[in-house]
């Protein structure tokens, strides 16, 4: 006889919620879940997805057809709930120059998972609606401390960390992009030197939609005893999308993308990596496990996985990096 998992104080994984009456989520196939763009039209040609996606990702148009097409479309209705619920509380609050608030988009999950594919589709798509929204991206990278903060802080292996963010620089961005002011500023990263860049800037200005994009987050924080507000990342989402996968998988494509990139980008002799190009691949297969090992499956274990539960939207991606489930959260 099948039993429903037991509710006490160990927890219980989503996945162990999919038939149980209590979970927060519906779960789809993708077959099941493409049939949900209903005649959301494809607005991208091939070379595009082609030149969106990330290294070793294989999304095609057959794949924005099967999920992105209905998150399009869901997202849609999402937002045009928002500015009704907007409307409705400036007539309720007698207000009569409050400027509507970009709607944010938060995308978290491990490295190399996807994320940032995901974002630029979405990008482009939700740029395409017919009523032509303005549509931004930012990734939480700009907002990592310095490599030299990090150096004399001993956190550069804990770099992707929480602890290794501006979180103050981070929230006041947020914040301000909530509040509606123009030519918001938010800082560059480069994948290249592997830093931040010094006074570079990219300005985001009053965007209808904004996507923001990190592995951390949804990543909560301890609350003060005294009741003291202490805002988080989240709190600014109007939706929130997990990439998801088994950790095997996601361990897989980390490494084969290292070993990828060390014939590629780390070739540039400007590559914080470069020294990875020059050694054998035994060598740099071994590196590969060890950053993993020691950086990344613990930042995974300890900070992002248990941020899943908190999306609203779960995409579950299988061994071809694929999406095969989708989770929706009930309203």
């Amino acid at each position: 006889m099948n039993q429903k998992p037991k509710i006490g104080k160990d927890a219980v994984s989503l996945d162990h919620l999919r038939d149980a009456d209590y979970s927060p989520y519906r779960f789809f196939t993708a077959e099941e879940w493409a049939r949900f763009r209903a005649d959301t039209p494809m607005t991208l040609a091939a070379d595009e997805v082609a030149r969106l996606r990330s290294l070793n990702d294989p999304i095609d148009l057959d794949e924005v057809r099967r999920i992105y097409l209905s998150l399009s479309r869901l997202l849609s209705a999402h937002v045009e709930a928002s500015q009704i619920l907007f409307a409705q509380r400036k007539r309720f609050l007698n207000l009569s120059d409050d400027q509507k608030t970009p709607f944010i988009i938060g995308i978290a999950g491990s490295v190399a998972v996807g994320k940032s594919t995901t974002a630029r589709v979405l990008k482009e798509l939700l740029s395409r609606w017919p009523s032509s929204p303005k549509v931004d991206l930012i990734t939480t990278d700009g907002f990592l401390q310095s490599n030299s903060y990090l150096e004399e802080h001993g956190l550069m292996e804990r770099k992707g960390f929480p602890e290794s963010y501006d979180m103050p620089a981070l929230l006041k961005f947020l914040s301000a992009i909530k509040a509606g002011h123009a030519g918001v500023p938010a800082p560059l990263y480069s994948h290249l030197t592997y830093d931040v860049l010094p006074d570079r800037f990219q300005s985001v200005d009053r965007p209808d939609i904004l996507i923001f994009e990190g592995i951390n987050v949804l990543q909560s924080r301890d609350l003060p005893a005294d009741g003291t507000i202490v805002p988080m990342v989240s709190d600014f989402f109007d939706f929130s999308i997990y990439i998801d996968a088994d950790e095997s998988l996601i361990h897989k494509w980390y490494v084969d993308r290292f070993m990828r990139l060390r014939k590629t980008a780390f070739v540039d002799p400007k590559s914080y990596f470069h020294r990875y190009s020059e050694i054998t691949d035994a060598a740099a297969l071994e590196r590969a496990e060890y950053l993993w090992e020691n950086i990344n499956l613990k930042n995974l274990r300890r900070n992002i996985l248990p941020t899943r539960p908190r999306a609203d939207l779960i995409l579950r991606k299988g061994r071809d990096h694929l999406v095969e489930q989708v989770s929706l959260r009930k309203l």
